[in-house]
Parts: structure tokens; C-alpha cells; sequence
């Protein structure tokens, strides 16, 4: 196998960045004091620095390699991806974002538990939280084994696996130093990085053809024969059959709906001093955000017009190194090397956000409400976050192993799944209907994630998906002789999303529980003015 670039100087660059972020954590970590500062950043970062870092958050690896990749091999229905991921922004934005800031204190669940029992209800919202970031970590842990393969020259599984396990050690040593203020600093330099490095490379590639974008879209075209014209309409991925077709409405429902309920994005929303604070800091991130999607067309086509389809596949890390294989051919080894290093740091910004999300959830959530009660000083609370944040880095380092060589776009739309399944009915009903109730939050969390998560196990993508030209193996295992594959689909959303919702409309409505009026009063009134919200952060 062909290494691109030079390794010695991918290496170099790396370790630079490394060194640089990590010093940037053991500066922000200075003043970590209470439990505030480690999970909320003490609430000290103003809008525009919470909106590049929230961009930080969400511009994941799946957006910059999986979505590259996925266009350069699949034309339109790669493009749908960006499109699904941006929209879901303005559910996420007009629906929770500021309601949620208004009304919790760290978390999900202190929103939900706000007027239902504690307990149960903790439990449950902690136990999705939990599900969510471990999707969500695969996927990012399986882009850092793929993306350093190609740039070291590492082709066997093992070798790769080292390098996950290195990307898992370094991840636990950011949120472990720096809690919520490193970690922030980390996305928001991460994302300055990414979009300047995507920008110089989107301008490079519309330069080659004259800024005509036809005439890209064109060589594109040309250099995808098995493609061919379908590159550019709908349908090359998702389209043969009725089965295909539906899990197209499948992913898009998950996309759009997802992001409203993705633990470590909500949990942004609380780095802010106020709700106008936290308004700004989408609309920061929004114009972020829609902006590298764009570019991910340009990028995603010239990765298919400059390096080609074939070449794409032949590569260790697949379609997921569509990016860097552009980087090189556009700028040469230091032009690589500068882009996978950011690629390499999205990775990391993303997997400290997500460890420290599920650390927090489960120390603030499950060991200090549920099994202490609240009886638990913020110390305490922390140390545990920071022994959870080891046992989440080996988890994720285990799960990456077990998913390297999966395009990264598409892991993530299972981690999107679960969030609108097992988080969004609940957060939505909790916000607006006056008669819900606890029992309708538990059927709702866990009906949601306990079915997304059974049809994802029982679905092609871990076992029985072949494909039809060489025969190899297209899922998790890779033996193509087990397949207990029965739920047709590869994304579960299109059932488990409205399952979860039904679900908590009958547990509500069989539940004798009466409903607390003053306390949905006081609710509604906090979330929509954030008068109170101060109270709930000091109790």
C-alpha cells in the first residue's frame, strides 16, 4: 500500500497539535474550582465563543471526512447528509435550545426530573444520555483509526488499533485536566481551524475549474464511470428499491430530528450566562455551520473529479479518506498533513465533548441524585466524573476497534437515531404538555432507546449485508457466514422515533399520577423567560 505523504512529517505536525491544545487545557483547567467550572465551564464563555465552540461540537469527523466521502462516492445522496445535519439545527434552535438553558442546570435529566419524580426519571434520561455518547464515540473513534492509518502507512488492523487506543489516552487526558473550560477552548480552536483549512481547500479546488461549479460537477461526472451521471441526481445510494427508499426517510428523520436531542450539544447550552447568551451562540454556530456545509459539496465533488472514486475506495480508511486524499493531491505533504491534523483534532474536540457529557451525567445524574440522593458535595460529584471519564475512555477505545473501517457519516446517523428516539419525545413533552407524567417519561426514554437499539443489532449493518459485486462483507462482522440480521432497515428511526412518542402518550394517559400544575406553571414560566433559572443553579 502506497503511504500519502510523508509520515515523519504528518507525525510532526500531529504532535504540534497536540502539544499546542495541551497546553491550552492545562491553562483553562487553572481555574477549575467547583463543579460548575467542570462541567459548565463556570458559565464564564459568552455567545460568539459558545457558538464556534457548539460549531466545534457538531462539525464531528462525520461531517468533515464521512460527508466528503460520502459525496465524492455518492453524489447526491452524500449531499443529503449536510443537508439533514443543517436543518436539524433549526429543530434543535426553535424547539429546546433555549427553553433547555432556561430551565436545567447541567444536564438533561435536571429538566425532565423539574416536575417529574426524580429518580426513575434521572436514571432513565442519564441511561440514554449514556447510549447516545457511546454511538457517538464509535464513530469518532473509528475515524481516528482510518485517518491515521493513511497517513502513517499503517495497513493492518492492528496497527490501527494501537492508534485508537493512543486517540482514546490522549481524549481522556484532555477532559481529565481540563474538565468543561479545556475542553471548550479545544472546539473553538478546532473549529477555527476547520473552517479555514475547508475554505482554503474549497477555493483551491473552484480555482482548478475556473470558479464554474458546472464545470466541476462535470469532471466529477467524467471521473466516476461507474457513477456516471447519477452522481448528480438522487438516487445512486438510495433508490434501487422500496427497502432503500425507506431507509432514506429513515436516516432523514433521524438527522432532522436528532440533533434536538444530542446530550453533549444540549449541554452547550449551559457554558452561557444567560438565555440571550445562549440565543446568540446559535445563531454563531448556525452561520458556522451552513457554511462548511457548503463547502462540503465543493470538497466532497472534487475529491471525485481530482483523486476519483477507485482510489477513494482503495485507501485504508475508505471513503473516510476522501479529504486528506484531496488535501494531497491539491497541496502536496504539508497540505495533508495541516488537514489531517485538523481532522485529527475534530476528532479529539469531539470525543473530550462527548466523555465529558457522559461523565456528567452519570456523576451528576445517577450517582449523585439517584444513588446519593443529593447528598453529595460538588467534589465528590467531580471525582466521580473523573473516574466515569476512565472507564468511558476505555469503552469507546474497545467499541472504535470494534467499528473501524465503518463510513463515519453514517455511524453518527445511528447515534442521531437514538438521541430523537430515547431523548426528544420526553424533552418535548416535558416542555409543553401540562398533563405528562412519569410514567410516560420512562416508557418514552427507554421504549425509545431500548427499540433503536434493538433494530440496529438486528439490522444490516452488523450482520448480513454483502456486497453484490466482490461479495465481501459490508457490516460490523465481517463473517459473511453469521447473518441474524431480520429488521430489513439500516436506520431504525423511520420506527423507533414514533414508537417512542406513542409510547409516551399511552404511559402518560394509563398513569393515575396527578399532574403538579404549579410545578409546570413554574416550569413553563422559567423556560420561557428564565426568570428562576438562577435558583436552579445554586440549589
Amino acid at each position: 500500500m502506497a503511504t500519502v505523504g510523508d509520515p515523519k512529517v504528518n507525525i510532526a505536525i500531529f504532535a504540534l497539535f497536540v502539544v499546542a491544545t495541551l497546553a491550552i487545557v492545562i491553562k483553562a483547567s487553572r481555574n477549575n474550582k467547583s463543579a460548575a467550572d467542570f462541567y459548565a465551564g463556570g458559565r464564564s464563555f459568552t455567545g460568539p465563543q459558545n457558538g464556534v465552540a457548539i460549531a466545534g461540537d457538531y462539525l464531528s469527523a462525520a461531517s468533515f471526512l464521512g460527508i466528503a466521502g460520502a459525496i465524492a462516492l455518492n453524489g447526491y445522496d452524500g449531499f443529503l447528509y449536510s443537508i439533514g445535519f443543517l436543518v436539524a439545527w433549526l429543530v434543535a434552535l426553535l424547539l429546546v435550545a433555549e427553553l433547555l438553558r432556561n430551565t436545567g442546570r447541567f444536564t438533561m435529566a435536571d429538566v425532565l426530573s423539574f416536575r417529574l419524580k426524580q429518580r426513575p426519571v434521572r436514571m432513565a434520561a442519564a441511561i440514554s444520555t449514556l447510549g447516545v455518547c457511546f454511538f457517538y464515540l464509535l464513530a469518532q473513534m473509528a475515524g481516528a483509526g482510518g485517518l491515521v492509518a493513511l497517513l502513517l502507512g499503517i495497513d493492518g488492523k492492528a496497527g490501527q488499533n494501537i492508534v485508537i487506543a493512543v486517540v482514546g489516552a490522549i481524549m481522556i487526558t484532555y477532559v481529565l485536566v481540563g474538565g468543561m473550560k479545556g475542553t471548550t477552548w479545544v472546539q473553538i480552536v478546532k473549529a477555527v481551524l476547520l473552517v479555514i483549512g475547508a475554505g482554503i481547500m474549497t477555493l483551491w479546488v473552484l480555482a482548478k475549474y475556473t470558479f464554474n461549479l458546472s464545470g466541476l460537477l462535470g469532471a466529477a461526472v467524467e471521473n466516476s464511470p461507474a457513477a456516471g451521471e447519477k452522481l448528480l441526481n438522487p438516487g445512486l445510494q438510495y433508490g434501487a428499491t422500496g427497502i432503500s427508499k425507506l431507509d432514506f426517510i429513515s436516516l432523514g428523520l433521524a438527522l432532522v430530528l436528532g440533533t434536538a436531542g444530542l446530550p453533549h450539544v444540549l449541554m452547550r447550552f449551559y457554558t452561557v450566562p444567560n438565555s440571550r447568551e445562549a440565543r446568540r451562540s446559535v445563531s454563531w454556530a448556525i452561520w458556522i455551520i451552513g457554511i462548511f456545509y457548503l463547502f462540503t459539496l465543493v470538497l466532497g465533488y472534487g475529491a471525485a473529479a481530482l483523486v476519483g472514486p477507485d482510489a477513494i475506495r482503495a485507501a485504508p480508511g475508505k471513503a473516510n479518506s476522501a479529504a486528506p486524499l484531496l488535501a494531497y493531491e491539491l497541496g502536496g505533504e504539508i497540505l495533508l498533513g495541516v488537514i489531517s491534523a485538523v481532522a485529527f483534532a475534530t476528532i479529539l474536540a469531539v470525543v473530550a465533548g462527548l466523555t465529558i457529557t457522559a461523565s456528567a451525567s452519570f456523576a451528576h445524574d445517577i450517582y449523585g441524585q439517584v444513588i446519593k440522593k443529593g447528598q453529595v458535595s460538588g467534589d465528590g460529584e467531580v471525582r466521580i466524573a473523573r473516574i466515569t471519564v476512565l472507564v468511558i475512555g476505555a469503552v469507546a477505545i474497545v467499541g472504535g476497534i470494534f467499528a473501524n473501517g465503518q463510513n463515519i457519516a453514517f455511524l453518527v446517523a445511528l447515534a442521531f437515531a437514538i438521541a430523537a428516539s430515547a431523548n426528544l419525545p420526553t424533552i418535548l413533552y416535558s416542555l409543553f404538555w401540562r398533563r405528562f407524567n412519569t410514567r410516560g417519561a420512562l416508557w418514552s426514554i427507554y421504549g425509545g432507546l431500548g427499540s433503536a437499539i434493538i433494530l440496529i443489532v438486528f439490522s444490516p449493518v452488523v450482520s448480513g449485508k454483502v456486497d453484490a459485486k466482490t461479495g465481501a462483507s459490508l457490516s460490523m462482522i465481517t463473517d459473511t457466514g453469521i447473518d441474524f440480521h431480520w429488521f430489513p432497515l439500516d436506520n431504525p428511526g423511520i420506527v423507533s422515533i414514533p414508537l417512542a412518542f406513542v409510547l409516551g402518550i399511552v404511559g402518560t394517559l394509563t398513569s393515575k399520577e396527578a399532574t403538579d400544575v404549579d410545578r409546570f406553571a413554574e416550569m413553563e414560566v422559567r423556560s420561557l423567560t428564565g426568570a428562576g433559572a438562577e435558583k436552579a443553579v445554586h440549589h
